[in-house]
């Protein structure tokens, strides 16, 4: 006879949208509270510009700065504030998008390619699914299939901002899944620009710009440090990709993926985390700003928002940043979990990744960058195509706050339980559970925690027991006194 065969066994279905590691989370909410930063001041800019260029009194001097010209001619390079501020200070932004995404591709969640399917199909949907919504619309209505790629972008600072406004308690794995979609959605956005809105290419200044860019690599890997060796050399590069006629955020993200990401021996941080925490408060608190100041202005009235909704193109951004995002994250996040034997963390529910999903509506920055790209050449297609970024973030904004509101509650019982240090230790216990030290340090809290009770029930005993005493002594000495009418028993 042969020896029962045991059977295999059965694989434990992975969780999507989990507890975070404790150093991602650590390092999740880091940059989490520096793009909310920079979010709340991308949100004043946007206003400000607003403002500046409606109120009749200031319209024109909002038009005179934006298109005031400086810059080395000599160089190609006598560019207007806006023009600067969309190609120069975004390189900045686009340099720490880069570092981001080389961090999640080596370090992050993107390196398990399990782990990495889920943002990278949700965002493909998530990009896919806007521009299929904007050229259907633009196609029913006989309009221009220019802008598909306008409502593709997620702006994740604008995003957080919204999150910090509305106070929710959105746990980090959500948070987390909102920072990653934006990691590749920005990858994505960098391409598209790099492919669709490239015309005449100076092969030249490309040249340099490659053999630049070689160098930057080269110094890297020699491991030369210094601050003033590689921003003359990024400007360089900068300037070069700029002339060659290819985006000039390239270069920023190009730059940003060549930096080491990964620890060495004796190394607490890499040297891109180092880079990125000393770069990301000049892009989420200047740079993005900056471009939303003189970006965003456009002229707005009731008239103008109504025609947002009569032309198939600006139709075409609206719908697709508020009904193609959303159906494409959920769409996608859905069927990832559907076809790879994943399922959902039993903490959170389907119409959680719905409410993220409307709020990665929000295209804020790349969305008007592209848009001016899109259209470059039609001023008035442009300022409408903005209005149209405008509303259709301000609507995917209200959606996502009126549903992450209706589950507030409960994600914030999961922050809580998230953030509960009962040891006072610097670490959330739930990171803790399997540490035999963490259990013995929480016996020695609660042992202290009992002999206090013990000796607080003590002395109220005591002091109940001193009252009984003190009422029955009391109660003794009246029966045996006198009364005023001689020695009958008061």
């Amino acid at each position: 006879m042969t020896a029962p065969r045991t059977p295999a066994p059965t694989p434990t279905p992975r969780r999507v949208l989990g507890r975070l590691s404790l150093p991602e989370r650590t390092f999740v909410a880091d940059a989490l509270r520096t793009e909310t930063v920079g979010g709340v001041l991308l949100l004043a800019a946007a206003v400000t510009a607003l403002i500046w260029a409606n109120v009749p009194a200031l319209h024109d001097s909002y038009e005179s700065v934006s298109h005031y010209h400086l810059g080395p001619e000599a160089l190609g390079l006598d560019l207007s504030v806006a023009h600067w501020a969309a190609d120069g200070l975004l390189a900045v932004f686009f340099f720490v998008a880069g570092i981001e995404l080389k961090r999640e591709l080596v370090a992050g969640d993107l390196k398990d390619p399990r782990a990495a399917a889920l943002p990278v199909v949700a965002a493909l949907c998530g990009m896919a699914v806007p521009a299929l919504v904007y050229t259907l619309t633009s196609l029913g209505g006989g309009g221009s299939l220019g802008g598909w790629a306008v409502p593709t972008a997620t702006d994740i600072a604008f995003a957080l901002a919204v999150l910090a406004v509305i106070g929710t308690s959105l746990p980090s794995a959500l948070r987390a899944f909102l920072l990653t979609l934006a990691v590749v959605d920005d990858l994505f956005a960098i391409l598209i620009i790099a492919v669709f809105f490239t015309a005449d290419i100076d092969f030249a200044a490309l040249g340099g710009a490659i053999a630049g860019l070689v160098v930057f690599w080269l110094l890297l890997r020699k491991g030369v440090r210094g601050w003033y060796v590689y921003v003359p050399l990024a400007l360089v590069v900068w300037a070069l990709m700029y002339n060659s006629g290819v985006h000039a955020t390239i270069a920023g993200v190009a730059m940003g993926l060549m930096l080491r990401c990964t620890t060495r021996e004796g190394e607490e941080h890499s040297p891109g985390e180092r880079v990125e925490h000393l770069v990301r408060p000049l892009s989420a608190g200047l740079a993005v700003p900056l471009f939303a100041l003189f970006s965003a202005g456009v002229t707005l009235s009731g008239g103008a928002l109504g025609d947002v909704f009569a032309r198939p193109e600006t139709l075409g951004v609206v719908l697709g940043l508020v009904v193609g995002k959303t159906i494409g994250i959920f769409g996608g996040t859905w069927l990832t979990v559907r076809f790879t034997r994943a399922s959902l963390s039993e903490d959170l529910a389907w119409a959680d990744v719905f409410a993220v999903a409307s709020l990665a509506g929000i295209g804020f920055t790349v969305s008007l960058l592209i848009g001016e790209l899109a259209f470059e050449g039609d001023a008035v297609l442009t300022d409408e195509v903005k209005a149209a970024v405008l509303l259709g973030s301000l609507i995917a904004a209200t959606l996502a706050t009126v549903l992450l509101k209706l589950r507030n509650a409960k994600y914030r019982r999961m922050w809580e339980a998230e953030e509960r240090d009962d040891d006072l230790d610097g670490i959330p216990d739930v990171y803790e559970q399997d540490d035999p030290a963490y259990h013995l340090r929480m016996a020695e809290i609660h042992d202290r925690k009992a002999a206090e009770h013990r000796r607080t029930a003590a002395e109220i005993a005591r002091r109940i027991a001193g009252e009984q005493a003190a009422a029955r002594h009391g109660l003794a000495e009246v029966p045996g006194g006198a009364g005023e009418d001689g020695d009958r028993p008061a």
